[in-house]
């Protein structure tokens, strides 16, 4: 019985229900009691004390999980299972120093050379770095992660800590554009042949923020655009707003400003039916930038000041202070100075 329901446990966790999972390996381990077997208790007592972790219980989880450590003179092949369940706890209690001496023991056995294996646990040291405000280290942890993915036939998830390296690169600041760049380069390469639409939306979407930082903004949009196709008919369209946003922002970037019209309107409305006041401030803001390199300083102005009311509305004072810039220098432009004084004061 006991052996069945673990097997019902695991199988819970293949299908990501770790509640169901949860209550088989609680069932397995009171019956593992009464069974004076130490052993069984231990591995049913990892399994839940796992499985907790995996519900974002983890202090319960490392109850049962420092039940399942082996006694001296018993088999202690597996401990790299525990080793790595144990810093998973620890990471999610955000003690990252005592997670980190746990996954560093995971890494370090035997077993865990396997490339599936030591990649898992090198996100996990990645993360925990990223907790301990480490970005550069970080970095290196998710890039390992990506080479053993990557020996371990799994695309997706070398593509993904690519994404992950990529973010931590650009916020550690101690990678040059190029490096960073090539990473981008890799993910983007790998995110052709996934599977998965809405993990390749997810990944296209990073990236085009990635090359925005390093002011590529020529494959930004190309990204944002591919991400775009992928995402619609999404229920929760908040992430289209933000794609249509983005590439309105890129072409903006790229004085492409005709074509950055239209992104702009789009995401503008799409926002509005989102409820989204500051985000649909910043659409105007843009679309407001866009008409006035193109010489349309009336349509500039109308469209300031749409901004600086969302703004209002949204409680942004420095969204209020841009628009309030913007309009006093359209009014110049019109010829109306009285007004662009005003505007300036305003924003002063």
């Amino acid at each position: 019985e006991v052996e069945g329901l673990m097997c019902a446990g695991h199988q819970a966790l293949a299908l990501g229900d770790a509640r169901g999972a949860v209550g088989c390996f609680r069932r397995a381990l009171r019956l593992a009691g009464g069974t004076g077997s130490p052993r069984l208790r231990r591995v049913c007592a990892f399994s839940l004390g796992a499985a907790y972790v995996e519900t974002g219980k983890p202090k319960k989880g490392l109850e049962f999980l420092l039940q399942s450590q082996p006694s001296e003179g018993e088999s202690r092949e597996q401990l790299e299972d525990l080793y790595f369940s144990i810093g998973a706890a620890h990471g999610g209690l955000q003690d990252f120093p005592k997670a980190l001496e746990y996954l560093g023991k995971a890494v370090g056995r035997e077993h865990a050379a396997q490339a599936g294996s030591r990649a898992g646990i090198q996100v996990q040291m990645g993360c925990c770095y990223l907790g301990m405000r480490e970005p550069a280290r970080a970095a290196r942890c998710f890039l390992e992660a990506a080479r053993s993915y990557a020996k371990a036939a799994s695309p997706a998830a070398a593509a993904v800590a690519l994404s992950r390296a990529s973010g931590s690169m650009l916020q550690s600041r101690c990678f040059g554009a190029a490096e960073i760049a090539g990473v981008l380069a890799q993910c983007h390469s790998l995110c052709e042949s996934l599977p998965d639409p809405a993990l390749r939306g997810k990944l296209y979407s990073d990236i085009g923020l990635g090359y925005s930082q390093l002011r590529i903004f020529s494959l930004a949009a190309e990204s944002f655009q591919r991400a775009l196709a992928l995402c619609c008919g999404e229920p929760d369209r908040r992430h289209e707003a933000a794609l249509l946003q983005n590439l309105g922002a890129a072409h903006n970037a790229l004085h492409s400003f005709s074509t950055a019209l239209g992104w702009h309107r789009r995401a503008a409305a799409l926002h509005s039916a989102l409820g989204n006041r500051r985000a649909q401030g910043q659409c105007f803001g843009n679309l407001a930038y866009a008409c006035s390199r193109l010489g349309n300083h009336e349509a500039a102005a109308e469209n300031y000041l749409h901004a600086l009311q969302a703004f209002r509305d949204s409680g942004d004072v420095q969204g209020q202070w841009q628009a309030c810039e913007g309009l006093g220098a359209t009014c110049f432009h019109l010829g109306h100075p009285q007004k662009a004084i005003g505007h300036y004061k305003e924003a002063l």
